[in-house]
Parts: structure tokens; C-alpha cells; sequence
């Protein structure tokens, strides 16, 4: 299935919709709490879509067409009336309500076509095992698990005896053929990521965005992390295609039951395994979760301090080495020409301004990715030292005992927990 229309949901005069489609399976009531809820929480829209089924009916329309499609219509609305109430109460979301006649997928795509804001698409999913997709019911976390590993657990659990997992994000979105396309790829190799472009639209997002995935590949450089014959280990969580067997070799998902930072985990894992492990990026692989520049702040700060495993040592190392690579040239750029003429300060300035330019060189191809001006580049700096600025925060949270911060929780690794079960990259 696919569109033609451009989305306009996150341009400025949009507002993103999370479209619901509203059946008569009890997992529809799971659906629109999905919805309200996580709408309400991002500044979203809902439209609520009924459809009313044709395909059996046509020659009964045309022998009483009015009562019937009246019947029908009514029946949607009152449908729709007990849903939009839900969804209200819920969150306080106003739903639109659509009501269309015709094959449920078609009236979907149709609705999708004419609606540019439309941005993200649920579905209520049954629990039969006749179905190809199913929602179950997460259980409390146990002590000692991380909560995504803990969702990845009973995903697994719950899952057919496939030769393949998909562990992925609800904020993921994949182009048509994506998936094939990655299990083609996979081969003998237990571990195909692709690291997802991510939203980059609003100004703290073209800011901070790029170089987001700049640092990460710096962290984590691809080709080391996809060669045999390299240790380097790691993964990109929104996308991770796991060969089920490896999985279960290298000790399954309990091995990393605490990581705060599952995919590197799970690649470290597979890795140590002795299996072979692929990361890549993609345009086909995308992100459609919204960034201020405090959500960019907090999701480098949840984690930051532990990729460092609560070293002070490690802490002040990376603090200095960024200051040093991205911090002293334009510092010794700008030094320089404030003592010109002096013959030392023309070479400071000249030294400092080749560095700058050689990393704003390297920094193009995030640029063009994400189809930035070129003339951002020049910034790295003052982007280094917010990340710079990011780490410290995290390692301060941690003292606090408000390490690992997400939606309220803290879990931090004192006592155990998480430094008993968190794997490092080599």
C-alpha cells in the first residue's frame, strides 16, 4: 500500500493526525487508547475512520438502498459516538469522525490520499492465531529488566517460530519492500540494523539532529561494526532483524536484561557469540517522532553516562577529547586573529581554521542526508559543546540518583541491576 500525496503533517500550519480505524474486534478499544494517548502526549490530532462495507450488499442497496444505507450510517455514527466519548476521556482529544462506504483498505488509502496530515495510521489487531498480526498485553516489568528488553521479551515470547524477529520502534515507519529487502540481505549473518533517518524539520532538530548521527557513527563507525574481523559491536534500536537461532545460541534476550542501551547490548551479544552482525543507514527506514531541543537534551543525557559505564575517569576523558577535536580550533582560529599581526598568530589562526574546515568537511554528508544547507556546517563546534554539555548533564543525574530517567523512572545501576547485566562494547 502507498500514497502519492506528500505528508504536510509537521510544516508549519499542520497539525499531525493519528488515524484510527474503528472496527467491531474488542483489541479496537486498545487501539484508540493507543491513540489518545499518545496523541495528547505529542500535540497530535485523531480521526476516527469507520467504513461501511459494500461488497455483499450491492444488490440489497438497490432494492432498498435508503433504509439500509440509512440503517448502516446510523449504526457507524453511534459506533463512532461511543469511541470519540472514549478517546475524550481518555486523554481529552476531540476525535474527527469519518464515516465511508466501500473495501475497508481502499477507504483507508483513500482517506490517507486526501488527508495530507494524516501522519500516523493504527489498527486494532486481533489475538486469534488465524491472524498474521497480533497485540498482546504487556506485563510488569520484573526486577532487574530493563522495560524495552522486558517489551522485547514478551514480543519474542509471544511471537510464530519464525527464522527471523523484527525488533522496531511504533515511531518507525518502513518503505514498501523494506523488510524483504532486509531478510535477502541477512544471509548467514544474525544481526541486520539499519540505523533510521530521523525527523529533522523543526529548528532543534536541524540543530542538534545530524550531528546526533554524526556522533554515533563516530562512536560506532559501520564498517568496523559490519566486519568479521573487527570486535566493534553495535546496533541501531528502531530497526534490528535478529536471527532467531543466534538469539537463542548467544543466551537470549535474559543475557542483557538490564541494558538501559539495548542494541548496542544485543550486538555486543550476538557479536561475542561469535556471529556476524551488519549496521547500515537508510532513507527507506524512517523516524516520525517530533524533537524539541529538551527531548534531544534528555534522550543523550538517559543514556550517556552509561555508554561511559559510570566511569569519572571515562567522563573527563570524552570531555576532553571533544573539547580538543571540535572546541580548539575555533578557539585557535579566533585567538589567532585577535593577536594578528603577530607571525605566531597567523600560524595559530591558520592551524585552527584548517582543522575547522577539515571537520566541517566531514560533517557534509549528514548535511546532504538531511537535506540541510551546507553552510550549517561550520557549526559542528558549538554542537560538540552542547553534546559535551549533554554528557555532563547525564553523569550529574546520575549522582542525583536520577540516572536513566524516562517518563518519570529513574534506574540508576547502584546496587546492581544494571552494572550486573550491562555489556560493553568492546
Amino acid at each position: 500500500m502507498s500514497t502519492t500525496r506528500r505528508r504536510r503533517s509537521y510544516e508549519a500550519g499542520h497539525k499531525p493526525k493519528w488515524l484510527v480505524v474503528i472496527d467491531d474486534t474488542p483489541e479496537c478499544d486498545r487501539a484508540v487508547y493507543f491513540a489518545a494517548r499518545r496523541a495528547a502526549r505529542v500535540g497530535a490530532g485523531v480521526i476516527m475512520l469507520r467504513v461501511i462495507e459494500t461488497h455483499d450488499r450491492n444488490q440489497q442497496w438497490l432494492g432498498v438502498a435508503d433504509i439500509m444505507k440509512a440503517e448502516a450510517h446510523e449504526e457507524a455514527n453511534a459506533v463512532l459516538d461511543k469511541y470519540s466519548t472514549r478517546a475524550n476521556g481518555i486523554a481529552g482529544v476531540t476525535a474527527e469522525r469519518v464515516v465511508r462506504e466501500g473495501a475497508t483498505a481502499d477507504e483507508i488509502l483513500g482517506l490517507i490520499e486526501e488527508d495530507e496530515d494524516i501522519a500516523i495510521l493504527v489498527l486494532a489487531a486481533g489475538t486469534d492465531k488465524d491472524g498474521r498480526l497480533k497485540v498482546i498485553s504487556g506485563s510488569p516489568t520484573p526486577p532487574g529488566w530493563a522495560g524495552k528488553v522486558w517489551a522485547m521479551q514478551q514480543g519474542l515470547d509471544a511471537a510464530a517460530d519464525t527464522d527471523y524477529i523484527l525488533f522496531t520502534d511504533a515511531d518507525i515507519g518502513y518503505a514498501q519492500g523494506t523488510l524483504a529487502r532486509l531478510v535477502e540481505s541477512a544471509g548467514d549473518r544474525a544481526l541486520v540494523s539499519q540505523m533510521a533517518l530521523l525527523r529533522c524539520e523543526s529548528a532543534a532538530e536541524r540543530l542538534l539532529i545530524p550531528a546526533f548521527v554524526y556522533f554515533f557513527a563516530q562512536l560506532y563507525p559501520f564498517r568496523r561494526v559490519s566486519s568479521s574481523r573487527d570486535k566493534a559491536a553495535a546496533a541501531a534500536g528502531g530497526c534490528m532483524l535478529v536471527r532467531r537461532e543466534a538469539l537463542i545460541k548467544a543466551g537470549g534476550l535474559h543475557e542483557i536484561r538490564g541494558a538501559r542501551i539495548d542494541d548496542v547490548a544485543l550486538g555486543t551479544l550476538l557479536k561475542r557469540a561469535g556471529h556476524d552482525t551488519w549496521l547500515g543507514f537508510t532513507t527507506d527506514v524512517t523516524s516520525r517522532r517530533p524533537y524539541d531541543f529538551t527531548q534531544v537534551w534528555n534522550m543523550v543525557a538517559r543514556s550517556a553516562y552509561t555508554q561511559l559505564s559510570y566511569s569519572p575517569a571515562l567522563l573527563a576523558g570524552t570531555v576532553i577529547g571533544l573539547a580538543w577535536l571540535y572546541l580548539l580550533p575555533p578557539a585557535a582560529t579566533l585567538a589567532g586573529l585577535a593577536l594578528l599581526p603577530n607571525p605566531a598568530a597567523i600560524a595559530l589562526a591558520g592551524l585552527g581554521a584548517a582543522a575547522w574546515t577539515l571537520m566541517s568537511i566531514t560533517y557534509l554528508p549528514m548535511l546532504r542526508l538531511n537535506r540541510l544547507n551546507p553552510l550549517r556546517a561550520p557549526t559542528l563546534p558549538l554542537i560538540a559543546g552542547l553534546y559535551v554539555g549533554m554528557t555532563i548533564s547525564s553523569a550529574r543525574r546520575h549522582r542525583r540518583g536520577q540516572g536513566g530517567e524516562w517518563k518519570g523512572r529513574y534506574s540508576n545501576a547502584a546496587g546492581g541491576g544494571q552494572a550486573q547485566t550491562r555489556l560493553r562494547s568492546p
